[in-house]
């Protein structure tokens, strides 16, 4: 741990869950490998802002206080993902996308992502 430096921790892929307060509004945001470590904002785009800065803070203190930092579980192949794939959609599915990720006051892509990791919640939960 000694090596290892806030920005090696930050380039990690920690996993960050967004769950959205259906009672008063809002997201929660918090990183499963970083105990302790949540946030979050009275928009999507907020709690995600929020999520970088808690994190970064979390590590910061972690390394300043010697407190063991967990890496991401890591898959013996996760190599060959880039984090990035192409997908086609129905015009009329792109246009719902970018009204609500316009209406939520973020990216199509940030907006996407929400909703993936929204559905595999719900995917894991019923294992």
């Amino acid at each position: 741990m000694k090596n290892k430096t806030l920005k090696y921790y930050l380039s990690l892929p920690y996993r960050m869950e967004i769950i959205p307060d259906t009672d008063e509004g809002g997201y929660t945001v918090w990183f499963p490998e970083l105990p302790g470590c949540l946030t979050c904002g009275d928009t999507l785009e907020e709690a995600l802002s929020n999520a970088d800065d808690a994190k970064k803070l979390w590590i910061s203190v972690a390394i300043e206080e010697g407190i063991k930092i967990e890496e991401p579980a890591t898959d013996a192949n996760s190599s060959e993902y880039s984090g990035q794939f192409k997908l086609r959609i129905p015009k009329t599915l792109h246009h719902s996308l970018a009204l609500h990720a316009k209406r939520e006051g973020i990216s199509m892509n940030q907006y996407c992502l929400y909703l993936l990791a929204q559905g595999d919640m719900h995917n894991l939960s019923s294992l």
